[in-house]
C-alpha cells in the first residue's frame, strides 16, 4: 500500500537522484517513506534508500498533478490499456487513448527504472546486468519494456514502422519483429544491452527476418 507524501517527504522525493532514485534525507523521512510504499531500503550494505516504481511516478509527475497513490503494482510494465491497467506495449495492438506523448514517456520511464529496482533488489550482488525473476515469468512484456524504454516504436494495428514481440514455444523465448534489417539489429542492440541472448534468424516458410532473444542467465 501507498500512501501520498508530505510537503516534505515530496521534497526528499524530487531531490532523488535522476537515474538510480537513490533518496537522501533523515532516518526518519526515509523510514516514513519506507511505510508508504515509496522507496524501499537496500538488503545489502551500506542500505541505501531507492524510489520504488510509486515513488518514481511522483517524482516524475507535474506538481500540480501528484494525487495519492493507493495501490502499488506488483511489478512494472509500460504502457496504459484501454481497461486503465497499465501493461506492456508489445506492437500491434488497437490505439488507446494516452498511450502515446509526454504522459507516456513518464510512465515508461518510471516502470523500466522500477524493473532495475527489481533487479537490484532480487539479487545477493545488487546487481542491474541482466533479467531477474518476474522478467523471466513475464517475458513478452519484459522485452516490449525494454524496447520502448530505449525509444524503439511500436507497431501500430496495422503493422506500421514499428517492433512486434511475440510469445514463442520455446521456453524463456521471445521473437521479436521489425520493419526492416536496420530496425531489427537496432532491437537486437538493445535487448542485449538490457541482458538477453539475442540471435537473428529466417522463418523457413515466409523467408521474415526476426530475432529471438532469451533472458541471459550469467
Amino acid at each position: 500500500m501507498a500512501l501520498s507524501p508530505t510537503a516534505a517527504q515530496r521534497r526528499v522525493i524530487d531531490a532523488a537522484d535522476p537515474a538510480t532514485g537513490r533518496l537522501k534525507g533523515t532516518e526518519a523521512q526515509l523510514a516514513a517513506l519506507v511505510k508508504r510504499g515509496l522507496a524501499f531500503r537496500h538488503p545489502r550494505p551500506p542500505h541505501d534508500h531507492f524510489l520504488t516504481p510509486a515513488g518514481h511516478r511522483i517524482r516524475e509527475s507535474p506538481a500540480d498533478a501528484r494525487t495519492p497513490t493507493t495501490t502499488e503494482p506488483a511489478a512494472p510494465a509500460a504502457a496504459p490499456s484501454a481497461s486503465g491497467v497499465f501493461a506492456a506495449r508489445v506492437g500491434g495492438e488497437d490505439a488507446v487513448p494516452g498511450a502515446s506523448g509526454p504522459a507516456r514517456l513518464r510512465e515508461v520511464r518510471s516502470a523500466w527504472q522500477g524493473l532495475l529496482e527489481l533487479r537490484r533488489m532480487t539479487r545477493s550482488d545488487g546487481s542491474t546486468d541482466r533479467p531477474c525473476g518476474w522478467e523471466r515469468t513475464h517475458l513478452v512484456q519484459a522485452a516490449a519494456l525494454a524496447l520502448e524504454a530505449a525509444g524503439h516504436r511500436p507497431a501500430g494495428p496495422d503493422g506500421g514502422d514499428g517492433y512486434r514481440v511475440r510469445a514463442t514455444p520455446q521456453p524463456e523465448a521471445v521473437a521479436v519483429y521489425g520493419p526492416d534489417g536496420t530496425a531489427l539489429r537496432g532491437c537486437g542492440a538493445t535487448l542485449e544491452g538490457a541482458g538477453w541472448q539475442v540471435g537473428e534468424y529466417t522463418e523457413p516458410r515466409t523467408r521474415v527476418r526476426y530475432l529471438l532473444a532469451s533472458p541471459r542467465k550469467v
